[in-house]
């Protein structure tokens, strides 16, 4: 909601004041809702012109914004034109953060799907919630894997429409409690209905029948569907080495050409399912999220989307040949393949990676449309994040799974007009399991314990800006490093007490922003550095007691 003229003016006046360090959350939101409830009744009687409009609309819908929460899966901190991309472009992506507010220094609470889910989900640490590894999400409700209620459970018992699109992948048993009658679950096969992908399927099947392949394509282990290979694919030189070129691989292993034309592609039939909720609850109190399959493997960009990313204006990024002798995950360099370290073919990844981050924008945009045709614009909270990052050969490595800056890192927007300005700009280092107190704040909803803590102070300046973000990694303890501490562009990878033979790192982001340099590589190094490893050891410290 905006007020403009005399009840913009009061509001100024009166509560402006509130803003500043130091008053509590807590007393600002009740002097809003005073002041809300004063300039709906001021109206009313004086007709006050200038903002009978947005009063009118605010009223209509019982005083209840909505929630359009878009998630991308994969989706690393860079490949966003608002963060200085300048070969991808994301005008639609771009708008969420200019109108609202962007979250420049994101980070994942962990580094793979389901535990990242289930964390913004919730608002709990992976050690809390206990989705430690995908795996989780597909044990029963009475593993007591995620036993704690997602923000939509709770704006369900407060009146709201609630209701997911796309990928779930997180303890299938929070997904029962959507209204949508098909929950999209992210696997095979469900109790409440057909998964992901099956879905898709039974949508795709009539708009583009499968058919027979052509000379140089392979099946798609996700689509069904034929695509061409690029370098980078498993596949791709089997006939000239006299392997069975059929085989299936996994999809982390796949990177081409779908044959699916776009508007028939997946990020289509995500959109298309998120657009028909919001016809359906234009007029009701809703919450409804859009959760792309994509920038996430397979790799398949379409031809439409390919073309605008020509391979050889690709530019490998300027770490591929890092040795990573002294790292913490020097025994995953290049994930077992030397294929990540070779420039060419990382040009043919960055090219497919970035089609289909733009064919998700250009969804993203059909979705903002659709709030501005029914006139929901200024009463919707529209979120916009990623689960986690992809290496995209930095480092020479694929994937994620790790606390590198391109796995970890992750784009981050809140639009909310009349309650966040625009052009909004957050440079301290938060994390996405904040999302789930932000929510449970802006939606005017009862506290609710969580791990996170809401980003309304730093969006607003009336919270401490010198602040630290901790992530986690619990499934590999003995191998990888356990957690990572940032703050004020240091980040400590420390690992576990029982890991004997984790290497702990300290990279200083400010002179050496694509980890380069481990600067506890040697014992000069940990004495030079031993008080900042002990600052970032303290905030640890300090997370661990206010989490438990």
């Amino acid at each position: 909601m905006r007020l403009s003229g005399v009840a913009g003016a009061r509001y100024t006046i009166l509560y402006g004041k509130s803003q500043m360090k130091g008053v509590s959350m807590k007393k600002n939101l009740q002097n809003r809702r005073e002041f809300l409830k004063a300039a709906a009744i001021s109206i009313a009687v004086t007709g006050l012109s200038g903002c009978s409009e947005d009063m009118q609309g605010f009223s209509r819908k019982g005083g209840k914004p909505n929630l359009l929460f878009i998630m991308t899966d994969q989706q690393r901190f860079d490949a966003l034109s608002y963060a200085g991309n300048k070969t991808l472009k994301t005008p639609n992506m771009d708008r969420i953060a200019r109108e609202g507010a962007w979250f420049k220094n994101t980070h994942t609470q962990c580094a793979v799907c389901g535990p990242a889910r289930a964390s913004m989900f919730t608002g709990y640490s992976v050690a809390n919630n206990k989705a430690i590894t995908n795996k989780t999400a597909y044990l029963p409700e009475e593993a007591g894997i995620m036993p704690m209620k997602t923000y939509d459970e709770i704006l369900s018992e407060n009146g709201y429409e609630c209701e997911y699109y796309g990928k779930w992948h997180s303890p299938i048993h929070r997904a029962k409690r959507y209204n949508n009658p098909v929950t999209m679950a992210g696997i095979h096969k469900t109790e409440v209905g057909p998964g992901h992908k099956e879905a898709y399927i039974q949508w795709l099947n009539p708009q583009y029948p499968l058919r027979k392949l052509k000379e140089n394509e392979f099946m798609d282990t996700l689509t069904d569907r034929p695509y061409r290979p690029y370098p980078l694919d498993k596949r791709f030189d089997f006939k000239k080495k006299g392997k069975d070129s059929n085989i299936k691989v996994g999809q982390a292993a796949i990177h081409g050409v779908t044959q699916i034309p776009a508007k028939y592609h997946m990020p289509a039939f995500e959109a298309g399912e998120a657009l028909h909720a919001l016809d359906k609850l234009k007029d009701k109190p809703f919450s409804i999220t859009c959760s792309f399959h994509h920038p996430h493997p397979p790799y398949l960009a379409t031809e439409e989307y390919i073309k605008m990313f020509p391979v050889e204006k690709m530019v490998p990024p300027v770490n591929i040949g890092d040795d990573m002798k002294d790292s913490p995950y020097a025994g995953m360099k290049r994930n077992t393949r030397k294929d990540y370290s070779d420039p060419t073919k990382i040009q043919h990844f960055i090219a497919e990676y970035y089609a289909l981050c733009k064919e998700v924008d250009d969804q993203v945009g059909q979705l903002l449309d659709k709030l501005d045709e029914y006139g929901l614009t200024d009463n919707t909270m529209v979120i916009f994040v990623s689960d986690h990052g992809e290496m995209l050969g930095d480092h020479g490595m694929k994937g994620k799974f790790c606390f590198y800056e391109a796995s970890s890192h992750v784009p981050m927007m809140i639009r909310f007009p009349g309650r966040i300005k625009q052009r909004t700009k957050v440079n301290s280092p938060v994390s996405n399991m904040d999302l789930f107190a932000t929510i449970m704040d802006y939606m005017d909803l009862p506290d609710h314990r969580s791990d996170g803590t809401s980003l309304r102070g730093l969006i607003e300046g009336t919270a401490n800006k010198d602040t630290y973000v901790v992530t986690e990694w619990l499934s590999s303890l003995q191998s990888k490093p356990s957690h990572m501490v940032l703050k004020d562009g240091w980040k400590l990878m420390r690992p576990h007490d029982s890991a004997k033979k984790v290497t702990k790192g300290l990279y200083n982001l400010n002179n050496d922003p694509h980890e380069i340099k481990n600067l506890l590589a040697n014992k000069a190094g940990s004495k030079k550095y031993a008080a900042k490893v002990a600052e970032l050891e303290a905030c640890f410290q300090e997370w661990m007691k206010r989490t438990s």
